[in-house]
């Protein structure tokens, strides 16, 4: 068994070892993120601080010796599979009902800042006489949209429009967006929490991992049985989720297998009484230690291995229109979170854990905003409405509205 091959400068990590660089990536974060205060203090999620070292020495590596390092991906993206559906397992009908009109709320706003991100892209690329696709490319093409997205239509840009480096303009955007939105949801969660003294409005377990309080006093606690018990409880949704995501995809309609088991995990959760026997013995595994466990673990090695895996390289002659585009997109950005959602959210705890969602959406991803929320509220306490309506906002209902935006403003050109 090879774990990884040197060809032609590219040397790439197979599947088992890259997971494995990922958690140690992981574990390199936390060390970190414990003796840096700032970076506890302000909520910077461990594989962030971890994998962004990485890539940064790997960069290095390239540079100096002209080796490209890449990594097998796969497992990264079945951990995202495990995560989403411990989110939708996790999901009450009383949070749902309680989420509609947030859930609206943002939703709306979301939609209404999709516009001003592509607004935005498209004027600063004017001002370095750039065509106006390029702005959509550093807009929601790969900001709200994300590296699948910037894939996705970066060839129909460069075919339509004779943009010959759409794909790597897409790709630089969608990197730096990921970055600056790992570092953003923390800062602003913590500004809003301390200046209005917010906190949550009770004590409740967290959806994802453990707080800061609790992990020195739960270390050995836990039982085999009950992770056992909430992997079964994942597997079995992710089959259900399958079959959905077939029936769906016969229906015409892409969606991610992620987003089909999220919905597979609300269905089984809700609609399936808690005395419904099990072979297990236990009743069904929602909001159970083992099931934030293994939430927090697939979150973050997914994320870990995210990160390490860039290839920031691949930006450095795209480096001043971008930066210039998404340094303007980071502070609409900030401005539209403290201005508009915080306000609209209700100026509470549940609101201040939204923006630091919000934050991820706005320029990275579903995952990165799911971790500026997990390190945010393993900080200052649950909330469970911030984890049922941003995943839904940004999980299912953005790639809908951008799979419709993105031509509108194409057509215009």
């Amino acid at each position: 068994m090879e774990f990884f091959e040197l060809n032609d400068n590219v040397l790439r990590f197979d599947g088992f070892l890259s997971i494995t660089l990922g958690i140690v990536v992981l574990f390199l974060g936390r060390r970190i993120n414990n003796a840096v205060g700032f970076l506890r203090e302000f909520s910077i999620p461990e594989p962030v601080t971890g994998g962004l070292i990485v890539s940064v020495l790997i960069a290095l590596i390239y540079v100096t010796s002209s080796i490209e390092v890449e990594f097998e991906l796969h497992a990264r993206d079945v951990l995202l599979v495990y995560f989403f559906t411990t989110i939708g397992i996790n999901a009450s009908l009383k949070d749902l009902l309680s989420g509609g009109k947030p859930l609206i709320i943002l939703l709306s706003i979301t939609i209404g800042y999709m516009f001003v991100q592509n607004l935005t892209g498209i004027s600063v690329a004017g001002l370095f006489g750039l065509p106006a696709p390029v702005g959509m490319l550093g807009g929601t093409v790969s900001l709200i949209g994300g590296h699948g997205t910037a894939i996705a239509w970066a060839p129909r840009i460069a075919e339509d429009f004779g943009i010959s480096n759409a794909m790597e303009i897409g790709i630089a955007s969608a990197t730096f967006g990921l970055i600056l939105a790992s570092l953003m949801g923390g800062p602003i969660a913590k500004f809003l929490i301390n200046r209005h003294k917010l906190k949550p409005a009770h004590a409740e377990p967290l959806d994802v991992g453990i707080s800061d309080k609790q992990q020195d006093s739960e270390k050995g606690s836990g039982n085999y049985l009950d992770f056992l018990d909430a992997v079964l409880a994942i597997h079995v949704t992710a089959i259900l989720g399958v079959l959905i995501n077939a029936e769906v995809e016969q229906l015409g309609l892409q969606l991610p297998l992620f987003v089909t088991c999220l919905f597979a995990g609300i269905l089984i959760t809700n609609l399936i009484p808690k005395s419904f026997p099990r072979i297990t013995g236990t009743a069904w595994p929602t909001r159970t230690p083992a099931m934030a466990m293994i939430a927090d673990i697939s979150l973050g090695t997914f994320l870990a291995m995210s990160l390490m895996s860039m290839q920031l390289w691949t930006l450095v002659d795209l480096a001043a229109p971008i930066f210039t585009i998404l340094t303007i997109q980071f502070l609409v950005a900030i401005a539209v979170n403290l201005f508009i959602v915080f306000p609209a959210m209700g100026r509470n705890y549940d609101a201040a854990v939204v923006c630091s969602g919000f934050g991820g959406i706005s320029l990275g991803s579903t995952p990165t905003a799911m971790a500026n929320m997990t390190a945010v509220a393993q900080r200052y306490g649950a909330s469970h409405l911030a984890f049922i309506i941003v995943p839904l906002v940004c999980a299912f209902f953005i790639d809908l509205a951008n799979a419709l935006i993105i031509p509108f403003f194409l057509k215009t050109f």
